[in-house]
């Protein structure tokens, strides 16, 4: 495995689960077909619909039939098509797989994945391009997963069906095409350890999902500035490497976090009240969070454009970290 797609790192993760595991299955809409994305294209042929399982137009149907599944022994794999249809399965997410290992004493166990298409992607909507990982992340019991690679989505796929609680595995939309290095083994990504995307020394920028690229993008503008950039990609949302972002930050003493979703409560707010806790008084300026505004996503180009963050306006935000305390 030299190289692959983000969607064909997926894709493969889920056959060798599949093929590895019998317990494991998937269920969703057209799944036959190969899903909306061809996230499944091929596999139902190769495993039989049986395990690869075309359900009706509920999605609270689908999550509930899941949750029933993966307490009986199995570990169902939920398609949920888009992440904004995940909200009609939430009392069947929240409330059932989510607590109940806590609320009877861990007899019962929910090993299923829920995967929820995320973010802005060709104008899809109000309806269709929302990133909703603050929501997840708030729920206790529920593992949150956001792969920027497609190493990770092949990765961090194995290890979300692997794990033995739920997990609510986050891809973007507009990184299925997105070619890049395979890993070197076929073994699960470890729930919980960020990445370095790149090294640097004099302001720390934390990002996930698809917003790791433009802060990669930000950092390459930043260092034509003399600005040296690190970018950590967090890969998971719960639990999130906390030691990783607050060593990089006590070294540079500065702090950019960078979100696709709206600012307002999102978990880039967590981020920097993690930091702001812990070397509140080593900051040489006052982080800086960037995200959305708290609009919905408009269908045309032109709005769309408007919501997104952008590297440009990361850049800026790397820039200004690096000013003056007073500046920033």
């Amino acid at each position: 495995m030299s190289a692959f797609t983000y969607i064909e790192g997926a894709r493969r993760a889920l056959a060798e689960e599949l093929e590895r595991d019998h317990r494991v299955w998937a269920l969703g809409e057209d799944l036959g077909r190969g899903g909306v994305f061809k996230q499944y294209d091929g596999l139902q042929a190769r495993f039989g619909a049986e395990r690869v399982v075309d359900t009706p137009i509920s999605e609270a149907t689908i999550m509930g039939a899941a949750v029933g599944a993966a307490l009986v022994g199995t570990r169902p794999v939920v398609e949920m098509r888009f992440s904004d249809f995940a909200l009609c399965a939430v009392d069947e997410l929240v409330n059932q797989a989510a607590k109940n290992r806590f609320m009877f004493g861990g007899q019962g166990r929910v090993p299923l994945v829920v995967r929820q298409p995320i973010g802005v992607w060709r104008s899809s909507g109000a309806q269709h391009s929302q990133s909703l990982e603050s929501w997840w992340v708030h729920i206790p019991g529920l593992v949150v997963t956001a792969p920027a690679t497609p190493a990770d989505a092949y990765g961090l796929l194995k290890a979300a069906i692997r794990a033995d609680d739920p997990v609510v595995h986050l891809e973007h939309k507009a990184l299925w095409p997105l070619t890049g290095p395979a890993p070197e083994t076929d073994a699960p990504a470890e729930l919980g350890r960020g990445r370095i995307a790149r090294p640097g020394r004099d302001v720390t920028i934390v990002a996930w999902s698809a917003a790791v690229h433009e802060a990669m993008a930000a950092a390459n503008i930043a260092a034509a500035r003399g600005v040296d950039v690190e970018v950590i990609d967090l890969r998971t949302l719960w639990p999130w490497d906390a030691e990783m972002v607050l060593s990089s930050v006590a070294r540079t003493r500065r702090l950019v976090v960078a979100q696709e979703a709206v600012r307002d409560a999102g978990f880039g707010a967590e981020i920097v009240a993690t930091v702001t806790e812990a070397l509140g008084d080593r900051l040489e300026t006052r982080p800086i969070r960037l995200g959305a505004p708290r609009i919905p996503v408009g269908y045309s180009a032109p709005l769309e454009a408007a919501y997104r963050v952008g590297p440009d306006n990361i850049a800026a935000a790397l820039l200004r970290a690096v000013a003056s305390p007073a500046a920033a």
